[in-house]
């Protein structure tokens, strides 16, 4: 069973007894259950008071969240409405609700031996997703040498403050402030930092699309 499977506010009767048992081993409907589960609890919300938030009935609610019946779009969007919250929030694997704030002091961050280079990632670093995020920071004359990543990954990156020289394959680009440069990961690749004062960089890393 997948998000195709249409079901009306007014479909009270319960699903087909194959579907639910279906239902029980599709990942995508159990992880909609659990997040309706989790947002509705934590915003202390009984059924009947999200029934009367989303124009949802009850008993659909309750079909749902327990992992007998998949929402069709237009139920789940009026759900989010109700929870004042994104759709993509039921599709998360872990507690996200559309919205979250990384305090600096709390971000990943990474140094490199001598302490002259360091990373710090702009978003949520507890599960893997398509595209990364990151701050980086080199110190005054410093180098970070990279062998290359994995195949078909790019990194974008835009300078924010200072000079920055980089290497791909050993051809050089130098870059200052507001310039950005985008290449293929996966070569032998360098930055440095031919300036006294530390040098700030935003990069993306961007992850091939897994075939299928």
């Amino acid at each position: 069973m997948n998000f195709l499977h249409s079901v009306s506010d007014e479909d009270e009767a319960g699903p087909d007894p194959k579907e639910a048992a279906g239902s029980e081993e599709d990942p995508i409907g159990q992880r909609v259950a659990q997040n309706l589960q989790r947002l509705r609890s934590k915003r202390y919300l009984s059924l009947d008071a999200l029934a009367r938030n989303c124009g949802v009935s009850r008993a659909m609610l309750a079909q749902i969240e327990s992992g007998r019946s998949v929402p069709s779009i237009k139920v789940l969007c009026k759900i989010a409405k109700g929870l004042k919250v994104s759709v993509a929030a039921f599709l998360e694997n872990r507690a996200f609700e559309g919205v979250e704030v990384l305090p600096a002091q709390q971000s990943k961050r990474l140094v490199n031996a001598d302490g002259t280079f360091s990373s710090r990632a702009l978003f949520p670093y507890d599960m893997a997703r398509q595209s990364e995020f990151y701050e980086i920071r080199l110190k005054g004359l410093g180098e970070e040498v990279s062998n290359g990543n994995g195949p078909g990954i790019q990194e974008n990156l835009v300078v924010a403050q200072g000079v920055l020289e980089v290497s791909v394959n050993e051809e050089r680009y130098l870059l200052s402030t507001g310039d950005s440069i985008l290449f293929y990961a996966d070569q032998p690749h360098r930055y440095r930092n031919p300036a006294d004062s530390e040098a700030v960089a935003f990069v993306v890393i961007t992850y091939p699309e897994p075939l299928d």
